[in-house]
């Protein structure tokens, strides 16, 4: 069954997800295409977007080696308390050690 599947995919175009044989191709017993293109905005994508747009006018365009993600929105905010629990306790170490001296 793995073979099948693996031979299978082969056939699928990895961009569309469709295979050739999907689709009319002006033969006589030919059929109306399995799919039609429609417009669909996936909200992800134009947050990732606006999020590149907003890094390349910060940057000043140089974005090499940049990668966004989206995470999970109680995920970053467990980072951020992490974050700043960390500010926090280095400050607190060089206050104990201005105290020091």
């Amino acid at each position: 069954m793995a073979l099948a599947y693996r031979a299978y995919q082969s056939t699928v175009c990895p961009q569309c997800g469709t295979r050739h044989e999907d689709w009319d191709h002006g033969g006589p017993d030919t059929t109306e295409d399995a799919y039609v293109a429609v417009l669909q905005r996936c909200v992800g994508c134009q947050v990732i977007a606006d999020k590149q747009e907003e890094a390349a006018q910060d940057s000043g365009g140089d974005l090499n080696g940049m990668k966004i993600a989206l995470v999970p929105y109680a995920v970053h905010a467990a980072r951020e308390v992490e974050r700043e629990l960390m500010e926090h306790g280095r400050g607190a170490r060089r206050r104990g050690r201005d105290n020091e001296t």
